[in-house]
């Protein structure tokens, strides 16, 4: 009997060690980089376009981790577990706005290097 009912919060935990793991793995190393706008200078029009595309997919993308982590239920009994979910939401956080300065940078240099021609 007990075998049952200790299968069932087995993918609860595998998603907080992986989370746990995750995080130790990654560490903060993203956090806290600046944004090289001198190279979004060198790119042209097209590069420019493509750029703010990949970037708007990635702020999407973690986004949905982000949502993903703070909508996660840690059971209680899982020692630090909602600590570890606070660390991972507040990475994701971040990230994001790691990402929200490269599109302005993205955006500083289009308006900089693609002027629309008046016709």
């Amino acid at each position: 009997m007990n075998l049952i009912s200790m299968a069932k919060p087995a993918p609860v935990v595998l998603v907080a060690l992986l989370l746990v793991a995750g995080f130790f793995l990654a560490g903060c190393s993203s956090i806290g980089r600046t944004v090289d706008a001198a190279k979004y200078d060198k790119m042209s029009c097209t590069e420019l376009n493509s750029a703010l595309g990949e970037n708007a997919g990635e702020i999407s993308q973690v986004a949905i981790t982000r949502g993903k982590v703070a909508n996660t239920s840690v059971p209680r009994w899982l020692l630090g577990g909602s600590r570890v979910k606070t660390a991972v939401a507040n990475r994701e956080t971040a990230r994001i706005d790691q990402l929200k300065q490269r599109h302005d940078a993205i955006v500083a240099a289009r308006a900089r290097r693609c002027q629309r021609s008046a016709s």
